[in-house]
Order: structure tokens, then sequence, then C-alpha cells
């Protein structure tokens, strides 16, 4: 983000967004059948994580909103990435998970 902006006077980052970001994704790749509420419509939070990257980077590359959706998706990236380093059989587990859908709620 910083090197694409790095001439934009008018662009600014702040906040905690990617890290948010970072901590959806490492608990969507534990739990990727959890229900979630989004706007208090409730949806799988692996479906979510779908929408929420595609759309993500749809805004990204359109722009204009003044929000850095680059900083998501790298939150996102290094949420996965990091849980994957720390336990690389985490990845066997989201596999047996997504092929057993429970739909969940969380709590």
């Amino acid at each position: 983000s910083y090197l694409k902006n790095q001439k934009n006077p008018n662009y600014l980052s702040l906040g905690a967004s990617g890290a948010v970001s970072a901590v959806l994704f490492a608990f969507i790749l534990l739990s990727p059948w959890s229900v979630i509420f989004v706007l208090f419509i409730p949806a799988p939070a692996i479906i979510y994580a779908v929408f929420y990257v595609g759309y993500s980077i749809w805004m990204d590359r359109r722009g204009g909103d003044r929000i850095n959706h680059s900083a998501h998706l790298a939150g996102a990236a290094f949420g996965v990435l990091f849980m994957l380093m720390m336990q690389p059989s985490i990845f066997n587990h989201f596999l047996r998970e997504l092929g057993n859908p429970s739909f969940r709620p969380l709590g």
C-alpha cells in the first residue's frame, strides 16, 4: 500500500482492519463452517471468506472509497500463513472440516 501510494498526498491509512482480517481468517481456517453474522445476516464463515476476498480485490482495483483494501487482503493472508507456519497440520484439519459441513453458531 505504501509503495503504491507514496506520491499520493491524499492517501491515508490508519486502523487495525488488517489485524482484524488476520484473526478472522485464522479462525476461518480452524472452523470454516461456523456461522457468523454479517450485518445481522448469518453466513458460513468459509462463504463469507470467499466473498470478502473477492470484494476486497474488486474494491482495491476500483479504488475511490478511501479504504485500504489491500491491508484487508494482506491481513487475511497473514492470518492463514501464520497459522500454517505455526502448526502445519492445521491445513489437514481445514480440509477435513471443509469435507464435513456442519453449520454451527459461534458460542
